[in-house]
């Protein structure tokens, strides 16, 4: 049978931008880790080291590797995380967009800034999602996602993530990046195990904790886009860039680099 999306986790996911999905990624694990392992061994062009000399532990990042991970690709076409995208997104089709690993190794206590995925892409729609699938138990270091921010009436300003400076000009069109527990805002996150997963739309403001745990906390990350979803261009590089792309803004993403995983 696999994983059954029900009618109140897809009214939950419209009405916060984001929904906890137990054991999603459960039966693959052990695939993952392996992937994760390739990836840190042999890190791709995009590879980050996200901490400031004098800063403790390791926080490592990359993206855009499915297509030359073998463990990552097996995942994304053969879990149900694209079926349960196209449930949760009320979609009739699910096109992969990229993978992202990010590892927190321990005694790393710099959190994940607050931020918006979307503002950093080349894609707009209402149907878009991401999937965070921790690959260690997690308790502290998990994810925290404010309710309702894929709403907003503006953007997120993006900013870099070592630095924490502004990622494009015209700051005007965007909000400043908020403190979301100070300012009392809904935040959500979930104590969780290996396999399982928050999904998020690319709107949802989100970060995450520091690990200040004695373990790593590797997680996995697949984006996945819907029926709506658009190219469009933006004042500067987008993250990821995607270089020669050719498309023009209202397309569609081209399918021989964004392959259809899922139709209804």
């Amino acid at each position: 049978m696999g994983i059954t999306v029900t009618d109140q986790q897809i009214a939950d996911f419209a009405r916060d931008g984001a929904v906890f999905i137990k054991g999603l990624f459960a039966d693959h694990v052990e695939t993952l880790r392996a992937g994760v392992e390739r990836n840190m061994a042999e890190p791709g062009p995009y590879a980050a080291e996200n901490l400031l000399p004098g800063e403790g532990g390791r926080f490592f990042d990359d993206y855009c590797n499915w297509t030359r991970i073998a463990e990552f690709e097996e995942v994304i076409r053969h879990s149900d995380a694209a079926r349960v995208a196209g449930a949760l997104m009320r979609s009739d089709a699910v096109q992969v967009f990229h993978d992202h690993v990010l590892v927190k190794e321990p005694g790393t206590s710099k959190p994940t800034p607050w931020h918006q995925d979307g503002p950093y892409y080349f894609v707009e729609g209402e149907q878009t999602i991401s999937f965070w699938s921790p690959l260690d138990p997690v308790t502290d270091a998990t994810l925290r996602l404010v309710a309702g921010s894929h709403k907003w009436p503006k953007p997120v300003l993006p900013t870099r993530w070592l630095k924490e400076d502004a990622f494009f000009p015209d700051e005007g069109a965007y909000i400043p990046v908020p403190d979301p527990d100070a300012e009392g805002m809904t935040v959500l996150e979930w104590q969780m195990e290996p396999g399982d997963a928050v999904a998020f739309d690319y709107r949802t403001l989100h970060g995450a904790r520091g690990n200040t745990s004695d373990r790593r906390r590797r997680a996995f990350s697949v984006r996945f886009l819907g029926d709506d979803a658009r190219y469009v261009e933006r004042p500067g590089r987008t993250s990821p860039p995607f270089p020669g792309h050719d498309m023009e803004p209202g397309q569609r993403l081209r399918e021989d680099w964004f392959p259809i995983v899922w139709p209804r």
